[in-house]
């Protein structure tokens, strides 16, 4: 809802490269955290208690612990069972900078309470959430500094993809500090000034801001669990589980943000489908064997599936191929020819990887999820017809790109000799 938001005052801004005139644009931040908190109000229905304990679930409210190996206590009451499913999720990870919790700060979670737009605001975590939501608050108006400890934005992600957003983000207005340390924070919590002091590279750099944001990675929710009298282990990254969602215990599965390394809801909800299976019908269904992508809602925005650059510059038997949106018309058309796509295949063309640059990179990123999924080669995806004018096309021209790889100096010579003959 903030993105969308922030989105919609960036494209009438920017609304005189199509000859529409809107004059001064501003943006109202409380009106658009107002309709934030009414949408989620709504969405929230959908995990009501109302609606589990309309579907026959028994909903019980307060701290669970395990009592045993097949026995869990919550507010007192002591509930057996013969499986159960670990899914308590994660919290934003707060690192230790010396006076950050007296300054007070926000998190992904916190954050959307505010209520009115921070001048300054400093993020600290270059990872997708800080770039989400340092665009987000600089296209409301916030003086925004992003700070990464890393060499570059979205470490994670292709480094020309990474390279991409950044030039968008220098254009934006948005400061980057990389390979920097946020080393104190002095302040007086509230309302108040903070003043950040910063290392990079051996120098020292004071920082204002009205406002602290970290984003910096997310810390399993586990404690209070008491894990060790079911059984469970555990460390730092989370419940230990196998590739069938098992803990230690054979009674117990663990989903999402607490056991996976993909901390994201369509990953937790495809676990959650692959413990159900595993628990209660017999199944042998592997995480290892889920294909998940996943995508930073910046703009342009950021998808993923597979295998990374990095894994597939790597590997000898794995090729790359890349289509820049400057050669898709659709994109060029509505002015969103910043961005490339990139697929990684194998020689005999299945598909190992894919990364996406572009304004619905998000939208378009399950057409390689599928094609993964049901072992769609690149020659099937280039005989696919997709609507002209689409950015989607950029697909079937990465298909024909490797299609065109298969026609060897001894085919091509061929070709001429069977086309002179024909002559």
């Amino acid at each position: 809802a903030l993105i969308s938001a922030a989105r919609a005052a960036a494209a009438a801004r920017t609304a005189a490269q199509f000859g529409v005139n809107t004059g001064s644009v501003s943006a109202d931040f409380s009106v658009a955290m107002d309709r934030l908190r009414r949408l989620r109000a709504e969405l929230a229905e959908n995990d009501s208690i109302a609606r589990l304990s309309g579907l026959g679930i028994d909903v019980f409210l307060g701290q669970a612990r395990f009592v045993a190996r097949d026995e869990v206590e919550v507010d007192g009451r002591r509930l057996r069972f013969t499986r159960a499913i670990i899914a308590t999720g994660a919290r934003a990870s707060v690192p230790s900078i010396p006076g950050l919790v007296e300054a007070g700060f926000l998190t992904n979670e916190s954050v959307f309470s505010l209520t009115v737009l921070p001048v300054r605001l400093v993020v600290i975590g270059a990872g997708p959430i800080g770039c989400e939501l340092a665009q987000a608050f600089r296209r409301f108006g916030s003086e925004v500094t992003l700070v990464g400890d890393g060499a570059r934005i979205l470490p994670r992600e292709d480094p020309d993809a990474a390279a991409v957003l950044a030039t968008a983000f220098e254009r934006e207005g948005i400061k980057t500090l990389l390979n920097a340390k946020v080393t104190r924070v002095d302040g007086q919590g509230g309302s108040g000034e903070r003043r950040l002091v910063i290392e990079q590279r051996g120098a020292e750099i004071v920082l204002g801001a009205d406002a602290v944001l970290v984003s910096v990675g997310r810390t399993p929710n586990v404690d209070g669990l008491d894990l060790e009298r079911a059984g469970i282990s555990s460390n730092p990254q989370g419940v230990i589980v196998n590739d069938q969602q098992r803990t230690a215990n054979r009674r117990v599965f663990a989903i999402g943000d607490v056991a996976s390394r993909f901390k994201f809801t369509h990953a937790a909800d495809a676990m959650a489908r692959l413990a159900i299976q595993n628990a209660l019908f017999f199944g042998r269904k592997k995480a290892s064997a889920l294909v998940i992508p996943w995508a930073t809602y910046t703009e342009p925005e950021v998808a993923h599936v597979g295998l990374t650059a990095d894994e597939a510059a790597k590997r000898p038997d794995v090729k790359s191929f890349t289509v820049e949106l400057a050669q898709n018309d659709r994109a060029l058309l509505d002015g969103q020819s910043e961005g490339f796509t990139r697929i990684h295949a194998d020689k005999r063309g299945r598909i190992l990887g894919a990364t996406m640059v572009a304004s619905h990179a998000g939208e378009m990123i399950g057409e390689m999820s599928l094609a993964m999924t049901a072992g769609v080669r690149l020659s099937t995806l280039g005989q696919t017809i997709h609507p002209y004018p689409t950015q989607s096309e950029c697909w079937k021209k990465l298909g024909d790109a490797w299609s065109r790889t298969r026609v060897t100096p001894r085919v091509r010579a061929a070709f001429d000799r069977f086309l002179r003959w024909r002559r």
